[in-house]
């Protein structure tokens, strides 16, 4: 039988500090929820207000501990501010999470440039610049772990989101990069690739045609819900358990992209 204190010494945060960027969000949000009732201390960073709060609150009304900051991922100024709030709570921070996305969807030859150039400097530049900034710190303080989301389209090609495909195929890669380069310097990098879940950005692009495609071509025939990312998550940040993956990419998508039937 496993005793709590080895789970714990596998899977417990206690006295460390996450960021999770995009936590007002829904599967980040969900992220944050499971980090905290893990023991971290978690920062809720994101771009209004409002949300942030209520995250927290949530967070606070299940016993975990929680702050929050707002961040603009395409500002570099602002990713530092954050960093700095975030590392003034116990010293440094341990965990960066990046759940922050956005998505459009069109056919391709009317796809606007200005919403390809919108998604690409959030989802991946984006994810360039707090991976850096934040990546920097880390390997000056004795080591750390990012989590970046990718997407089921980082691995398949899916009609109509083609920025947002591109922008996670980039993403997925990028990882793979600050895993090799940052080795050394014990900060590890890896990413989490959702299938369909129910997230807000997602529903409007779900037609009746194209929620049976997906579903015909998910093992599970169903959507998957937010809290069944914590288990992944808490692998890949655990300095412990996860203390000898990097530039991974797990896939938690009911088996959408194992599928080809």
């Amino acid at each position: 039988m496993a005793t709590p204190e080895y789970l714990q010494s596998l899977f417990g945060f206690d006295g460390q500090v996450a960021v999770v960027i995009g936590g007002a969000g829904e599967l980040g949000g969900a992220i944050a929820r499971g980090l905290a009732q893990a023991g971290a201390h978690v920062v809720i960073a994101d771009v209004a207000e409002d949300p942030c709060v209520k995250r927290c609150a949530e967070i606070c009304e299940l016993g975990g501990k929680a702050s929050w900051t707002l961040i603009d991922v395409t500002n570099r100024e602002s990713i530092t501010a954050a960093l700095n709030v975030s590392a003034a709570i116990n010293g440094k921070v341990d965990c960066l999470v990046n759940a922050a996305g956005v998505n459009f969807g069109s056919n391709f030859l009317d796809y606007p440039e200005d919403r390809w150039d919108f998604i690409m400097n959030i989802n991946l530049k984006g994810t360039f610049n707090t991976c850096q900034i934040f990546g920097k710190h880390m390997a000056e303080n004795g080591g750390g772990s990012i989590l970046n989301f990718g997407s089921v389209t980082s691995l398949l090609p899916l009609s109509r989101v083609f920025g947002y495909a591109a922008s996670k195929a980039g993403v997925m890669n990028l990882t793979q990069n600050i895993a090799q380069d940052l080795a050394l310097q014990n900060v590890r990098c890896n990413t989490i690739c959702p299938g369909f879940f129910p997230a807000e950005q997602n529903r409007k692009l779900l037609d009746e045609q194209r929620v049976a495609n997906i579903m015909g071509h998910t093992p599970m025939k169903r959507y998957g819900e937010p809290d069944e990312l914590i288990g992944a998550a808490l692998l890949l940040l655990s300095k412990n358990a996860g203390k000898f993956i990097t530039g991974a990419k797990i896939s938690v998508d009911g088996g959408f992209t194992a599928a080809w039937f």
